[in-house]
């Protein structure tokens, strides 16, 4: 748990790189089947734990994307899916002067 809590960049691969020589040497094939998956997107992994980054965004907007799609029954036709994804997630204000 504490590989997560890193603020530094430096210090985070530290950790990352002990936890992975850890694994690998640790005799126990899930874990090293793990480490080994996780060694090529490393910095992806490290750039996430300091940036505090997550998919909390995108994992909404595919709720919001799906939310219009059960709403409309389904789309036949994908250009007119894509106009109805613009005009309910593209953040216009298209209400009349005066009107709010």
């Amino acid at each position: 748990m504490s590989l997560w809590g890193y603020v530094s960049r430096t210090w985070a691969e530290k950790g990352w790189k002990r936890w992975y020589g850890w694994a690998i040497r640790s005799r126990l094939e899930p874990v090293m089947q793990m480490a080994r998956m996780i060694k090529k997107p490393l910095w992806g992994i490290i750039n996430a734990v300091v940036l505090k980054a997550n998919d909390g965004y995108a994992g909404s907007m595919i709720s919001k994307i799906k939310l219009i799609k059960v709403r409309s029954r389904g789309f036949l036709n994908k250009e007119r899916f894509k106009t109805a994804i613009y005009f309910h997630l593209g953040g216009l204000d298209l209400y009349p002067e005066g009107i709010q």
